[in-house]
């Protein structure tokens, strides 16, 4: 089994991005997908309602908050997903 030598190493012209902070990243991230953030700040609400729940000793209601920051999450994924696949098509 004789194999070539490999193919070369030299890669294209690579793309330059103009220096971007954090703010500046941020805010177009969330211009390109508005529910991402969204999410987030809905699972980290439900989730300190919960905690709150359970130090008062409410664990109905902290198991309730719990289940729904499970879905929160799934939520969040699912609209990163699709925010990914919509770019994605975008650029096609």
């Amino acid at each position: 089994m004789a194999a070539g030598p490999p193919p070369p190493l030299e890669p294209g012209v690579l793309p330059t991005f103009p220096e971007e902070g954090f703010t500046e990243k941020f805010l177009r991230k969330t211009r390109e997908n508005p529910l991402v953030p969204l999410g987030c700040l809905c699972t980290v609400s439900v989730l300190v309602y919960g905690i709150i729940c359970f130090k008062k000793g409410n664990t109905r209601r902290s198991q309730l908050m719990m289940r729904a920051r499970v879905i929160a999450q799934g939520c969040t994924f699912a609209a990163l997903l699709g925010g990914m696949v919509a770019t994605a098509i975008k650029s096609r």
